[in-house]
């Protein structure tokens, strides 16, 4: 599972920016998660997980 653990995969599926934020900060990670997420709430959970797990 890379170096993600079980509690980042866990704050990517309830609220994805919020564990993009504590991994990266504000950076072009948490916004480009933050834009998918409020354009729809599965694209912000896979694009979370896929940030933290890659």
């Amino acid at each position: 599972m890379g170096n993600a653990t079980v509690v980042d995969v866990l704050l990517a599926i309830i609220l994805p920016p919020l564990g993009v934020f504590l991994r990266f900060g504000c950076h072009v990670e948490f916004w480009i998660c933050l834009l998918l997420t409020f354009l729809g709430y599965i694209p912000g959970i896979i694009y979370a997980i896929y940030v933290l797990v890659g």
